[in-house]
């Protein structure tokens, strides 16, 4: 080079007679090697067409970083049509690239968790799904309990569940693996090269390492868990959509099989935190279910409703997690705006059990614990019969623990004086029949019990 500006420093990290006649290194030597060889054979066609140069390429600076350069350039040519120089000038476009290289990136990712999106997926699979990667197990994963805490702790809590299992699953995928959020909280990874027995363990070792995090308690105060099908390729007779198939069908297997457990856990947790910020505690809803099996047996319901009785009296007031401290831990009368606020509560109780296959039978129950015979009741103002029997016997051993149990907001009666205010909610309150039931069911206690 005969003449370089003085934006060589700012581009290179080299003064420009530096690169002069190549006093301490060619300008060749500044660019990448994988584009050295296209660069003389573009400049070397557009010379002998007379044409404009224009490339863009990386070069390495004296600070050893890399650099994006695009360079524009002519010949000049002497009278009898001989190259008499080339003249060019070289810009930085590296932020510019990155952008390019960023948007690209994103095209192809999920923005919550940054791995593969569905829309990838289903393109990559021709490439992937060929018959010298065989053989390829194709695994699916999905997080139990999602709705439910979405529905319970917000949908920004639910994506902080994502974003963590996405980074546990990154964590056992191989770079040759390719992982894809393909729903709400359900992943698919494509694995080439790994048998039937190695996707299992593989399962396994995820399996183990959300016990390990679960142990941990570091992060949140339920516990993850994690359902995963999977399938192996390793057969020409079998195709992707088979694969699939069978990946999705084990993936519904495994879910029935630890269904219950993750959403005990994950319930026990919700109990946790509606016991930590209320007056509600493990022991009333344990007595209620002690009251109101003692109804359920005198009025003949079998197992079932005994058992949904019980499951009801400790889930009743599961939407009180949606209601502000101040509000349920309030000594005082509740103003009429806060008085709105907790008559919000059977609502969000429903949302919650209704996100739940193994609470979905009790939702509309928890929905309308609060109703009255008289039709003075919330959410929905229903009247007598209308009333689910469960929320009427709930609402009978709920009022007589309210009144012989200490309260912040009220004096312990004693079990007579509880006993005739039931009588006088009779018919207004309370179903007037369950009602003489749970008083018949108190007195003969007492005398059994001198």
């Amino acid at each position: 080079m005969e003449f370089v500006s003085e934006g060589s420093l700012a581009l290179t990290g080299y003064a420009p007679e530096s690169l002069v006649m190549n006093k301490e290194l060619s300008y060749n030597d500044l660019v990448v090697e994988q584009y050295r060889e296209l660069l003389w054979n573009k400049w070397t066609k557009c010379l002998e067409e007379n044409k404009m140069f224009h490339l863009v390429y990386e070069i390495k600076t004296k600070a050893s970083g890399r650099k994006w350069v695009q360079e524009m350039g002519q010949g000049i040519f002497a009278d009898d049509g001989s190259i008499a120089a080339l003249e060019g000038i070289v810009f930085d476009i590296t932020e510019q690239k990155e952008s390019e290289n960023r948007i690209a990136y994103l095209k192809d990712r999920d923005v919550l968790t940054e791995t593969y999106n569905r829309a990838y997926l289903d393109n990559c699979t021709n490439q992937i799904f060929s018959a010298e990667n065989w053989p390829i197990s194709i695994a699916i994963c999905d997080i139990n309990g999602l709705k439910m805490i979405n529905d319970t702790y917000g949908h920004s809590e639910g994506d902080r569940v994502i974003v963590e299992v996405a980074t546990l699953l990154k964590a056992f995928c191989q770079e040759e693996y390719v992982l894809g959020r393909t729903g709400g909280g359900e992943f698919t990874v494509f694995m080439p090269h790994v048998s039937s027995e190695e996707v299992h363990k593989w399962k396994e070792d995820i399996q183990r390492a959300v016990y390990g995090f679960n142990q941990a308690k570091t992060r949140f105060i339920y516990d993850l868990s994690i359902s995963i099908g999977h399938s192996t390729i390793d057969k020409t007779h079998q195709s992707i959509d088979t694969a699939l198939k069978i990946a999705n069908e084990y993936l519904k297997h495994r879910k029935l099989l630890t269904q219950s457990s993750s959403h005990h856990s994950i319930l026990s947790s919700i109990m946790a935190t509606l016991y930590a910020k209320s007056q509600e505690t493990e022991e009333h809803g344990k007595r209620l279910g002690v009251l109101t099996r003692l109804i359920g047996q005198r009025l003949g319901l079998g197992q079932k409703e005994l058992d949904d009785l019980e499951l009801l009296s400790m889930l009743h007031d599961l939407g009180k997690i949606g209601v502000d401290d101040s509000i349920l831990n309030k000594p005082d009368k509740l103003s009429p705006f806060e008085w709105e606020q907790m008559k919000k509560h059977p609502e969000i109780g429903y949302r919650i059990a209704m996100s739940s296959p193994e609470l979905e039978h009790i939702a509309e129950y928890i929905l309308y614990h609060h109703e009255r015979w008289d039709g003075a009741g919330y959410p929905s103002g229903l009247k007598g019969e209308e009333i689910p029997l469960p929320s009427r016997i709930l609402a009978v051993a709920d009022a007589f623990d309210a009144m012989t149990e200490d309260r912040i907001y009220q004096n312990t009666m004693s079990v007579e004086e509880a006993l005739e205010e039931i009588k006088k909610c009779s018919g207004t309150q309370l179903d007037p029949y369950i009602a003489h039931v749970f008083v018949e069911l108190i007195l003969e206690q007492a005398k059994d019990c001198p």
